[in-house]
């Protein structure tokens, strides 16, 4: 199975920064997809940014311009650098990631982290 274990969110100032990292592990044989979302109190959970099965990278328009995804294969991480962050960012941020098992037989897999909170003070 696999496990994803987020770090980095907090509260932080409106016009602050802060770096959001989520560390894949478990029995992997490829992570096809991986990426954040982020739901805030009375809201649905929504996209924020992910880089897609082709290797392209989508955002919400919503952070174009202040977030910026990123990710390190070999160590099976995705981050995510949160500039210029505004009160609207508030909320809950998960990461999830999609692929395949290890094994004879390759299993996909569909996982998503605990959820880290990010509160932004205006």
């Amino acid at each position: 199975q696999v496990q994803l274990v987020e770090s980095g969110g907090g509260l932080v100032q409106a016009g602050g920064s802060l770096r959001l990292s989520c560390a894949a592990s478990g029995s992997i044989f490829s992570i096809n997809a991986m990426g954040w979302y982020r739901q805030a109190p009375g809201k649905q959970r929504e996209l924020v940014a992910r880089f897609t099965s082709g290797g392209s990278t989508n955002y919400a328009d919503s952070v174009k311009g202040r977030f910026t995804i990123s990710r390190d294969n070999a160590k099976n991480t995705v981050y995510l650098q949160m500039d210029s962050l505004k009160p609207e960012d508030t909320a809950v941020y998960y990461c999830n990631a999609a692929g395949l098992l290890a094994g004879i037989i390759k299993t996909p897999f569909l996982s998503w982290a605990q959820g880290t909170q990010v509160t932004v003070s205006s």
